[in-house]
């Protein structure tokens, strides 16, 4: 498979994925009213996904690392297919449920496997293009989304929303399944299925007790008590599911925690903004859409733009000057609704948050050997998952205290990732290791194809 053809598949796994949950919101008041489902029927819709998600990212990204990146993208982008096409035809709400849950198995197998392939692919230096590209198109998904989703729910129904997925899941996964696979020379890494059930049941319980409900106090326990066990695990085997190389690297570890406090802050802010708009503006859903556009316009123009701030300033400052920016953009929609400063808060929310994405994850992707590429892969996607939970989890939790002191906590969990930024490289900095197997065995992809 050529790097174009990477490309575009790795583009198109992360656009059905992002694709999925943005439709899926539009979707399902009319899911709700059709299937005969209670709001809390409505809520695990999205949780069953969610959960399997957290869990799995990073074992996912082992699974790659040993048996082929682009086996676990087709057999994970398939399967997301046809559960999708399951869900379309779901006699009821408890079929729908747990098909959400198979497809958040088989969505944790594609989404590492998107950033390992590029990595793979393309020399460290070059990365930044192909992860702008990603990050573009996944900005286009989520601007797209609800006006797809109110088409299609509007027109055929809500099952179409799910059938969607089935035609690209083929076109790009049968093609991967089929083609050849190139993977480092040397014994493939072991597995570690005791550490991969620990850091599950981790993040799985993490996502759980941020969702809110009565058990979310106990599975914040369990949470606690099965990261005390896996940190005890992984210093002790032979071969940890999380090599020390990767997430004991301090840049690593500031890539992951700016991606995660930024995350934060953003969709923290946009769950505090949409009550806002809804309640106290008494907008609808459609309108309150178009206040956001500049969000998406912006996260868009930014990407495009950060592979040639990389080169310039390095990921140190463009990283930081990003987050600052959102931050700001958090205190503009903290002071005032009319329409000019929601535009100009909004901007700035897309604008900084695009580039930490692309300069946060290139420095992730870069640092790790080939290697070990998915387990880095499933990091930085764990860190966008957890990310969001943690900010609408603060946002809930500080709203009733009104919407400008959630403001200014989300603001300020922004410049955190600006503070977290200053550990990244900076301008001709070099964030990969020395080259890896794949990037010196005979055989690998050769860049003019």
């Amino acid at each position: 498979m050529n790097r174009v053809w990477t490309l575009a598949s790795c583009v198109a796994g992360a656009v059905v994925v992002a694709l999925d949950g943005t439709v899926l919101t539009v979707a399902q008041p009319s899911l709700q009213r059709e299937l005969g489902a209670s709001f809390t029927e409505v809520q695990w819709t999205s949780t069953a996904y969610l959960v399997p998600v957290a869990g799995l990212l990073v074992f996912a990204g082992r699974l790659g690392d040993r048996y082929g990146h682009r086996r676990v993208f087709a057999l994970g982008l398939l399967g997301f297919g046809t559960a999708s096409a399951g869900i379309g035809l779901a006699p009821g709400v408890e079929w729908v449920i747990g098909l959400r849950a198979v497809q958040g198995v088989f969505g944790a197998l594609a989404q590492p496997a998107t950033l390992a392939m590029l990595r793979a692919a393309y020399p460290p230096d070059r990365l930044a293009a192909p992860l702008a590209v990603r990050t573009v198109a996944i900005g286009l998904a989520a601007a797209a989304g609800p006006l797809l989703g109110g088409a299609l729910v509007s027109g055929p129904g809500w099952r179409a929303v799910f059938f969607v997925n089935v035609l690209p899941a083929l076109v790009f996964g049968l093609p991967a399944l089929l083609g050849r696979e190139h993977r480092p020379a040397g014994s493939p890494p072991a597995l570690d299925l005791p550490g991969a059930a620990l850091l599950a049941v981790t993040l799985a319980a993490l996502v759980h007790a941020l969702s809110g409900g009565a058990a979310a106090p106990a599975a914040g326990a369990v949470s606690l008590v099965a990261a005390a066990v896996l940190v005890r695990h992984e210093r002790r085997t032979a071969h940890p599911l999380l090599p020390a190389r990767v997430v004991g690297s301090q840049v690593v570890g500031a890539a992951l925690g700016t991606l995660v406090a930024v995350s934060a802050a953003l969709f923290g802010t946009l769950f505090v903004i949409t009550y806002v708009l809804q309640r106290g503006l008494g907008l609808d859903p459609f309108d309150s859409a178009l206040r956001g556009l500049p969000l998406a316009v912006l996260m868009i123009g930014s990407a495009a733009l950060c592979p040639v701030l990389l080169r310039r300033v390095g990921a140190r400052v463009t990283t930081a000057t990003a987050a600052s920016v959102l931050a700001l953009g958090v205190l503009v929609l903290s002071g005032n609704t009319a329409t000019p400063a929601l535009a100009c808060g909004f901007a700035l929310l897309g604008g900084g948050f695009g580039t930490v994405m692309v300069a946060a994850t290139q420095v992730v992707v870069r640092h790790a050997e080939v290697a070990v590429a998915g387990v880095a892969g499933g990091l930085q996607q764990t860190a966008l998952n957890i990310g969001p939970a943690v900010g609408v989890a603060t946002a809930a939790a500080l709203l009733s205290a009104g919407t400008g002191p959630a403001l200014l906590v989300l603001a300020a969990l922004a410049v955190l990732g600006a503070l977290l930024a200053a550990a990244l490289p900076g301008a001709g900095g070099v964030a990969s290791i020395t080259p890896s197997g794949a990037e010196r065995v005979p055989g690998r992809v050769p860049a003019g194809r």
